[in-house]
């Protein structure tokens, strides 16, 4: 993998680059949507490329050994084959889910052991066969197996919580060094920077995810309960400390300011359930607000969803109509909603990086911010 970077705004943090892997080049800052079980939630791949225009799709590791499981996709060929996204593709290590979905599982030096959230079937996950399933999977960017602190964890678990993924991390890359990529393409291995929200603790995993010098470098256990001033904070602290010659990786975040805030520190890629989620929950992201599709001061405006929208979605379908989609739980409503935000995430991630080429990024973005933030 490669990382060039092309160009930062004079005023601000803020990054124009270009990654490079073996399945395409990714523009940065980019938005990466998610597709947890190989499949970005109620889109079809066409859409997903032509009209969306991702460049990246997640898929999650916990998930997708679970279902369809290791055999299923080491006989497609990997999950590129498995779902036919021919374009660069990252998956995370499942430390998340394992700290949140299974109810019972017990947190060893070893690894963790947790019940599967399907069948209730017992399973360890160490950093060795987390390396191995990401292997498996064979996405281009695999993330080291941490644990994802709560943001609201005290000091001293915080600590010990950083100490074990930082020895975890050690373990993954020993794996990952002495195994080869199964499908004859490379993959590249991003270690996460965690410390909750103590600043000295996430210098402290900064400086020990930089020395590693990896080919980019993520920042997780945010966006998980602090305050949103407090992310921020933390983001600053750790990207004076990150290289910047690698690309940065905010995991999991967040609403498109969250996006544009973190842009304008110095990150460089993210990812979000929210533009997926939160629209088939009726809430769409606009460059003029937020709409709530249910609402009835919809019910008879018969306005495109969006007339300059980044979609097709947005001037092929009414207001009205995609009101009456929502109430009456047709699932187009799901797609439209989905397919929309989407288009609208890329769209802005693109028009950071346009204004950070142009160097006036920081006069275009709390102008932009006030915009997206209206309630409609």
């Amino acid at each position: 993998m490669k990382f060039e970077l092309q160009h930062t705004d004079p005023k601000s943090n803020a990054r124009a680059g270009l990654i490079t892997t073996d399945h395409g080049q990714i523009e940065t800052p980019i938005f990466m949507p998610v597709g947890t079980l190989g499949s970005v939630k109620a889109v079809h791949l066409h859409e997903l490329k032509e009209d969306i225009k991702a460049q990246i799709i997640l898929g999650n590791t916990y998930h997708l050994y679970l279902r369809p499981g290791l055999e299923v996709l080491e006989a497609a060929g990997g999950l590129h084959k498995f779902n036919g996204f021919d374009r660069p593709m990252l998956t995370d290590s499942g430390g998340f889910q394992v700290f949140s979905l299974s109810g019972i599982r017990k947190l060893k030096e070893e690894g963790v052991e947790f019940r599967s959230h399907i069948d209730g079937s017992k399973h360890l996950f160490t950093p060795e066969r987390v390396m191995d399933i990401e292997r498996t999977i064979g996405a281009d960017i695999i993330m080291a197996f941490d644990e994802c602190t709560p943001g609201t964890a005290e000091y001293d678990y915080a600590k010990k919580s950083m100490e074990l993924t930082h020895r975890w991390l050690d373990r993954c890359m020993a794996r990952f060094n002495e195994t080869e990529p199964k499908y004859g393409y490379n993959q590249s291995l991003f270690p996460i920077v965690q410390g909750c929200v103590y600043p000295d603790l996430r210098k402290r995993s900064a400086e020990y995810i930089a020395s590693k010098n990896a080919d980019g470098n993520a920042i997780g256990g945010l966006a998980v309960g602090e305050p949103t001033e407090k992310m921020y904070e933390m983001i600053e602290v750790v990207n004076e400390i990150l290289p910047a010659d690698k690309p940065r990786y905010l995991m999991g975040v967040g609403t498109p300011v969250n996006i544009l805030e973190g842009i304008e520190r110095g990150v460089d890629m993210f990812d979000c359930v929210m533009p997926t989620r939160n629209g088939r929950n009726g809430m769409l992201f606009t460059k003029d607000g937020i709409m709530n599709m249910r609402n009835k001061k919809w019910e008879k405006d018969y306005s495109p969803i969006e007339a300059d929208g980044a979609s097709y979605v947005d001037t092929m379908y009414s207001r009205a109509y995609l009101r009456h989609l929502f109430h009456a739980q047709e699932l187009l409503a799901l797609q439209i909603a989905s397919i929309h935000n989407l288009a609208f995430y890329l769209w802005l991630v693109g028009e950071a990086r346009k204004h950070i080429i142009a160097g006036d990024f920081t006069t275009w973005k709390p102008a932009m911010v006030k915009r997206i933030s209206t309630r409609l």
